[in-house]
Parts: C-alpha cells; sequence; structure tokens
C-alpha cells in the first residue's frame, strides 16, 4: 500500500493547484482525478474566465486577488502557457446596485485604479454596448480573462515536473480517516484501482462535494449552467475590430432589474462568436445527472438579454456549452479544516466565481496540509460556519466516505459536448 504525505482528491483547478504548490514545497503528493487535465465535465472549460479584482462580492476577495494575479504569472512563466490577458473590464449597473457599488467600494478601499464612466461614457468609449441611460459604469484596466483549460493542464504539466504523482480517469470509491489509530496514516483512499494512506488529505470534489462530504451537510445547491457564443453583426460603424480583445473589455452588467450578464470580447475570431451568459441564474441538478443539452427557449432567453446591452448581437449562436456550479447560501466559498477531522481540507463551494483564484487558493491548501495554518485570511471561508448547532455530525471512531456504484460515479457523466437545439437560426 502506497503511502503519501498528501493525498488530493479531485485534482482539476483548485487541487492541481494545491498539487503544484505542494510538488514545489518537495511534499510528496498523489493527486486523484476522474477525468483528464482540462475535462468539460465541471467547471472549469469554455475557454475563458473572467478575472478581475475591483471585486464587488466583497472587498475581502482583493489580496487574494493581488497573489492569484502574481501566481498565474509565475504559472505561465513555468508552463510556456498563455493563461492570464487583461483587456479591461467594465462593470455596469444602476446607481445604487451592488454590481456597480460593490465594485467602488473594493476599489477605493483597496486603492485600485480605476474610473467611473456614465451610459454616455460607455457608449463612446465601447460602441458594441448600449447602456441604459441611468447606468453608471465601473472601468478596471487590469481586469480580463483567464483560460481555464490552460490553467489546468498547466498545473498538471508543471505539478508532475516538480515530482508529483497524478493518477487520471481513476474513480474514488471511499475515503476515510484513521482517527482510531488502526493504520499509521492520517487517512486512507480507495479508488477503483488501489488503496493509498497519506497523513493529510484536500477534497476538492467540484460538484460532487454533497456525495465526497455528505458528513458535512453543506447546503450546496449544485447549478446547471449555460454560457453561449453569438455572431455579432458587424457595421461600419461597429465593425468586427469593436469586438476584439484589443477595443473591448471582459464586462458584467445588471440594470433595472433584470438578471445579471457576464461575457467576453471575441477571443476566437470572426468565425468563434462573442461569449457571453447569465452570471448566476442556473437550474438545480446534480453532477451525474445534468442535462447537457442546450434548448431553443434557452438560447431565445439569453439572445433577448444580450440585445439590451448589446444592439447589434443578433446573429446565429455558434455554439453553448453547459457547466456546473456549486453554490452556497452566502456565495462564499468553502475552504478550510474538516471541521471535525483536522488532517482533512476542504475545498468547494465556490459558487461560480473562484477560477480566478484558482493559484491562490492552491498556495492555501498547500499551507494547511504543511503548516496547519495559512497567513492569508480565509476565515470568510469556514467549513463549519452552515452548522446549525455545536457539535453537529461530531462522529465517533474513523469517518468513512463511499462514493455511489459503478452508474452514478462521476465517471458515468456524458463527454459529449453539448447538442443545440435550432443552432442553425
Amino acid at each position: 500500500m502506497q503511502h503519501f504525505d498528501v493525498i488530493i482528491l479531485g485534482t482539476g483547478s483548485m487541487g492541481g493547484a494545491a498539487a503544484n504548490a505542494l510538488a514545489e514545497r518537495g511534499v510528496s503528493v498523489l493527486g486523484i482525478e476522474a477525468f483528464e487535465p482540462g475535462h468539460d465535465q465541471g467547471a472549469a472549460h469554455g475557454g475563458t474566465r473572467i478575472i478581475r479584482q475591483s471585486y464587488f462580492e466583497s472587498p475581502d476577495y482583493v489580496p487574494l486577488l493581488r497573489r492569484s494575479y502574481e501566481l498565474f504569472r509565475k504559472l505561465e512563466e513555468e508552463s510556456g502557457r498563455d493563461i492570464m490577458q487583461l483587456c479591461g473590464g467594465i462593470y455596469i449597473g444602476d446607481p445604487d446596485s451592488v454590481t456597480f457599488v460593490g465594485s467602488k467600494v473594493a476599489s477605493e478601499l483597496h486603492d485600485l485604479d480605476h474610473e467611473i464612466l456614465t451610459a454616455h461614457e460607455i457608449r463612446v468609449r465601447f460602441p458594441t454596448m448600449d447602456p441604459a441611460d441611468d447606468a453608471l459604469g465601473l472601468y478596471e484596466a487590469n481586469a480580463g480573462y483567464v483560460r481555464p483549460e490552460e490553467t489546468t493542464i498547466a498545473n498538471a504539466e508543471v505539478a508532475a515536473k516538480k515530482g508529483a504523482t497524478l493518477h487520471f480517469h481513476e474513480k474514488v470509491l471511499s475515503w476515510r480517516t484513521t482517527d482510531d489509530g488502526s493504520l499509521t496514516g492520517g487517512v486512507e483512499v480507495t479508488t477503483d484501482k488501489a488503496t493509498y494512506t497519506a497523513d493529510k488529505l484536500i477534497v476538492s470534489p467540484g460538484a460532487w462535494a454533497p456525495v465526497m462530504l455528505p458528513e458535512l451537510n453543506l447546503p450546496l445547491q449544485i447549478d446547471r449552467m449555460i454560457f453561449y457564443w453569438f455572431s455579432p453583426d458587424c457595421t461600419e460603424e461597429v465593425p468586427f475590430g469593436s469586438w476584439s480583445e484589443e477595443n473591448h473589455p471582459v464586462y458584467i452588467e445588471q440594470t433595472n432589474g433584470n438578471d445579471q450578464i457576464y461575457g467576453f470580447p471575441a477571443t476566437d475570431g470572426p468565425d468563434g462568436g462573442v461569449k457571453l451568459g447569465f452570471f448566476r441564474k442556473g437550474t438545480p441538478t446534480t453532477a451525474d445527472t445534468i442535462d447537457r443539452n442546450v434548448y431553443d427557449q434557452e438560447i431565445d432567453e439569453m439572445r433577448a438579454r444580450a440585445v439590451e446591452l448589446f444592439p447589434r448581437l443578433t446573429g446565429a449562436v455558434v455554439q453553448a456549452k453547459t457547466c456546473l456550479y456549486s453554490v452556497t447560501p452566502d456565495e462564499h466559498f468553502v475552504v478550510g479544516p474538516h471541521p471535525d477531522h483536522p488532517q482533512v481540507i476542504v475545498a468547494c463551494g465556490f459558487s461560480g466565481h473562484g477560477f480566478k483564484f484558482v493559484p491562490v487558493i492552491g498556495e492555501i491548501l498547500a499551507d494547511l496540509a504543511v503548516d496547519g495554518a495559512t497567513d492569508h485570511e480565509i476565515s470568510l471561508f469556514d467549513p463549519a460556519r452552515f452548522r446549525s448547532t455545536p457539535g453537529q455530525d461530531q462522529g465517533q471512531g474513523p469517518a468513512q466516505r463511499q462514493r455511489p456504484t459503478e452508474d452514478a460515479s462521476s465517471a458515468s457523466c456524458p463527454a459529449t459536448p453539448a447538442k443545440l437545439s435550432g443552432v442553425s437560426r
């Protein structure tokens, strides 16, 4: 039976970054992943994810973001991959909206460079956009996007070069702590291929958290989300170049009580379309039962909302894909030691805004596994905060978590891309 200092369950985004950080410290680490690096079955795919520091969710995230920017650049240098592009970002909302006010508060509190733009100024600077007349925008030059597949693959490559052992296409059947002293290690992990032991365990299961961490009874909602690529109707006044990343920022917009949307410049050329989606409007599902088809009514709803900000985004839908969000009630992350088993570290519930934190979360997980603490402020993410009564689920003796049977495992998720109804419209 192989023994490691640390085992990581799930080496997609956060787990892969943790493997990289641990291997850099010379730690013996095993990462176990049901899929391949850069897969499209979870939350970390689709070509782009927004990265920004004017953070309306809470200014407490800004120090983590500053470190994340540094670590993304380090990963680029170590991997030779193109991961982070800063094309600017604008966050548009009603004058009293969370989107606008929250971004302004975070920018002022942390002395971030930013500009406040009126609706007219937004139209002049970004002619693809036509916001509501009373809308305001906060423009942040130091924003842009990161590439999720490239990030995940880069972490796997760099971690392996530093000495990490990474197993892909291996399904975790169960894990248990060994608090009863029956084993020399602190945890035991059984997969469909072998059993391993380790002193520490990091569980970063993405949308499979309800299966892998049932004893925590986390109030996670697993949502089916969709992102779309629409072709713009280019004109002499608004040519395709207006949509390019040289001239167009990433954006988040919510005005007049509408659902919040987000999107990107055209990063894939004239034939690739312009990617956008609803920010926090999904359909409850599970990781194993998600419907990966995209339907006409969903396309119509997205198009109707999109043209309110982009009147010329009227061309055909190029493609649409699904992904999975794991959303907590307060939309803050779940990161920290397991409340009952300090040798187990938990990372999940990233609530649709976690990818920009991937490298710093990896660093935090490595800190917790090696040192038992981190210098980063993570009290906002305490895994125990959702417990209704003190001592809930304390348990007796070793803890054991059982994976479902073969026909309900993560390995059974559909591997085919999303199918479009009415794609030619």
